[in-house]
């Protein structure tokens, strides 16, 4: 069954055209799709029909009605799967960036789970069907470590321990500009951003937030830190990052790819672009992994090195 959005334009709003506006309002949203919606009457402002290039002003009240969407079916991949450790329970992978970790709309095929599937003969239930042996995640472009369960039991004992906050998971990240302490924690609540639906932001009245941070090595400007969650929020340590103007280098969503402090000369930022020439995304790894095993009993530590994108900007970083 289809379902209603409603979208009460902000009152000093500037002038926008419907599509856009709505394209950045409504997850899983393109701007085709807007259009389409629009054409066959899907799209309302105040009651009436609209164009596409109709012009949101403040105070108009916007009524969109979506259909409800097929979830997406996943299905076995012959996609190489860097495996750091498996046994009948569970298996340790190192998920390159880029890889999407479980199917979802625009990402139907060659995500992790589909690579888990061919590996695989046997996957936890106990989540939903697209995410088979799902414990927890990482987002498409963030590289790294993650366990993933092959029996509901060992799921539920490692579901248990995330909830619990008792697995050590420890990312590397290279951020802009330098830090006047050597650690520090950073609290603040996230959800999703008013401006940009598909962003999160700090928002007042969200969910709760923390991010430990730790400096391992400073350069002139950039610093290559340690982090840990205590809270698994999405997207968290990188919106923390840049709430506190030190977003995650590269980073193409929250500013990691603009110039933010420190190079200043023109020698400095023809090096800065020749850096982020060398990363696509942002600079962050999830290195290390620390978990009970849920039937042995063992404490089980995995440590990953870091990827050669991160490891080349870095060692051009050291140079004298």
């Amino acid at each position: 069954m289809p379902h209603e959005v409603e979208i009460i334009v902000p009152p000093r709003k500037k002038k926008e055209r419907i599509d856009v506006f709505l394209t950045h309002h409504l997850e899983n949203a393109t701007r085709n799709k807007v259009q389409h919606a629009i054409a066959r009457g899907m799209v309302l402002v105040d009651g009436k029909r609209v164009r596409p290039s109709h012009q949101v002003t403040g105070g108009e009240i916007i009524h969109v009605t979506l259909p409800r969407p097929q979830p997406p079916k996943a299905l076995p991949e012959n996609i190489p799967l860097e495996i750091v450790y498996e046994d009948d329970e569970l298996l340790v992978v190192n998920k390159p960036a880029g890889m999407v970790t479980h199917p979802a709309h625009g990402n139907y095929s060659g995500t992790l789970v589909n690579a888990l599937l061919y590996h695989c003969t046997q996957l936890s239930t106990l989540n939903t069907e697209t995410r088979p042996g799902i414990v927890h995640r990482l987002d498409k472009d963030t590289s790294g470590l993650m366990v993933v369960a092959k029996t509901d039991a060992a799921h539920a004992h490692l579901a248990r321990q995330f909830s619990e906050r008792t697995i050590g998971r420890d990312y590397w990240a290279l951020v802009w500009g330098t830090f006047k302490d050597e650690s520090g924690t950073i609290v603040a609540s996230l959800g999703r951003s008013k401006a940009d639906r598909k962003k999160i932001a700090v928002v007042a009245g969200g969910k709760h937030a923390v991010t430990e941070y730790e400096v391992i090595k400073r350069f002139s400007y950039l610093t290559l830190v340690r982090l840990r969650l205590r809270t698994g929020r999405t997207h968290q340590i990188r919106v923390h990052l840049a709430h506190i103007n030190h977003p995650v280098f590269g980073d193409p969503v929250y500013h990691g790819r603009r110039i933010i402090a420190g190079p200043g000369t023109p020698q400095q930022k023809a090096e800065v672009q020749a850096l982020l020439q060398r990363i696509s995304r942002q600079a962050l790894h999830a290195k290390t992994l620390e978990f009970i095993h849920p039937t042995t009993g063992k404490r089980m530590f995995f440590d990953s090195p870091l990827p050669a994108d991160i490891s080349t900007v870095l060692a051009l970083l050291e140079r004298p």
